[in-house]
C-alpha cells in the first residue's frame, strides 16, 4: 500500500522506520512545522521530519491539517494514513481521503486514558498495566474501533519515559501487523468497551510535588512526570526539580512533609541517602537539579548544599517566601 505516515515526536520514528523497512511505500511523511529549541531558540527540525529527510522521504510540515495541507496529502494519493503522536485534530474532510482511512497508535489501553499524555495519567494513576492500542480514527476522540493491542507491566520505579520508549518500539511491530491485514484485507476492529478515562495535555502544576501527600503518590507523580514536564518543588525562592526518586520507607514520620534529611549509612560517610518526608513515608532523591545547575546526583547536591550551613531544609509546594 502508498503510506502516509505523521508523527513529530522521537517516540515516533519506530513506528515510521519499521513502515519504512516493510513491503509498503512510505510516499510522505506530515508532521509540525520546526521549533525554536533551547536557550538560544535555534530553529530545529522535528525529530520525525529530521528521520524522514534522512531517509529520503518527502515531508510536510503543517501544525494543523488545513485544506492546503489535505490538497497536499491527496496529491500523494494514500491508500492509508498511520498516526503516531502527529499533535493535531484530524477533521472529517481528512479522514475520507486516504482509502482506507487513518489509524493510529494510542499509548494506552482504550478506552482507558484517551488524550494527548496517556502514559503519564497510567503512572500517575497507579495502573500496574500499560500499553498500546491501534485504532480507526473517526471524528471523535480517540473513540475509534480497535485492531489490536499490546500489554506491559508497569512497576513501581516505572517512568513515563521508559514505558513511553518500550512502547514505542513493541508498539511499531503492532502498527506494522495491522498495516500487513489490512491490506491483505483480513483486519478486523472491535468497537471500544468499558470505562472510558481521559488523559488531558499536562501542564506545569501537574508536575509540582505536594508533601502533604502518602509518599507512593509522591512516587508516582515524579515518575509520571519523567523526563517531562519535570517533577519540582520549591527550594526556598526557587524551583528545585526532581530527575530520579525512589520509595525509602510507607511509614508515617513525625517530621514536617517536605523536610530534607542527609543519612549517613556507612561508617566512613559513604552511602549517604537524601530524604524526604512524605505524609505517609520518605522518599530517597536520587537526581535533582537546583536553579541554575545541571542534573546531579542528589548526594552531591546535599553535601554542597549542607556544607554551606544554609537554613533551607524543606521543600515545599510554594515559594518560602509566597503569601499565597
Amino acid at each position: 500500500m502508498r503510506i502516509l505516515f505523521a508523527g513529530t515526536p522521537e517516540v515516533a520514528i519506530p513506528t515510521l522506520e519499521y513502515l519504512y523497512n516493510s513491503r509498503h511505500d512510505v510516499i510522505g511523511v506530515l508532521t509540525r512545522r520546526d521549533a525554536e529549541i533551547g536557550r538560544k531558540r535555534v530553529l530545529t527540525p522535528a525529530p520525525v521530519a529530521a528521520r524522514a529527510e534522512a531517509l529520503g522521504i518527502p515531508v510536510i510540515k503543517s501544525d494543523r491539517i488545513d485544506t492546503p495541507t489535505r490538497e497536499l496529502i491527496g496529491d500523494l494519493k494514500p491508500d492509508l494514513a498511520v498516526v503516531v503522536a502527529y499533535g493535531a485534530l484530524v477533521g472529517p474532510q481528512s479522514l475520507a481521503v486516504p482509502r482506507h482511512g487513518w489509524i493510529n497508535l494510542h499509548f494506552s489501553l482504550l478506552p482507558a486514558w484517551r488524550g494527548a499524555a496517556p502514559v503519564q495519567y497510567s503512572i500517575l494513576n497507579g495502573d500496574t498495566v500499560g500499553g498500546a492500542s491501534v485504532f480507526q480514527l473517526v471524528p471523535e476522540l480517540d473513540a475509534g474501533p480497535v485492531y489490536g493491542t499490546i500489554e506491559t507491566p508497569i512497576r513501581e520505579d516505572t517512568t513515563s519515559g521508559a514505558l513511553l520508549d518500550e512502547l514505542s518500539h513493541s508498539g511499531a511491530q503492532l502498527v506494522s501487523r495491522v498495516v500487513d491485514e489490512i491490506a491483505a484485507g483480513t483486519a478486523t476492529a472491535q468497537e471500544q468497551t468499558g470505562e472510558v478515562t481521559l488523559a488531558p495535555k499536562l501542564v506545569l502544576t501537574d508536575a509540582l510535588i505536594e508533601w502533604d501527600a502518602p509518599a507512593r503518590e509522591v512516587i508516582r507523580r515524579i515518575n509520571a512526570m519523567t523526563p517531562e514536564p519535570g517533577a519540582f518543588s520549591w527550594l526556598g525562592t526557587q524551583r528545585f526539580k526532581i530527575g530520579s526518586a525512589r520509595l525509602e520507607s510507607v511509614e508515617r514520620s513525625d517530621a514536617e512533609p517536605g523536610q530534607i534529611t542527609f543519612e549517613r549509612t556507612g561508617s566512613d560517610g559513604a552511602g549517604k541517602k537524601v530524604l524526604v518526608t512524605a505524609r505517609e513515608g520518605v522518599i530517597e532523591l536520587v537526581a535533582v537539579q537546583a536553579a541554575g545547575k545541571k542534573m546531579m546526583d542528589a548526594r552531591d547536591w546535599a553535601r554542597g548544599h549542607f556544607a554551606g550551613n544554609s537554613p533551607i531544609s524543606r521543600l515545599r509546594s510554594t515559594p518560602e517566601d509566597s503569601t499565597a
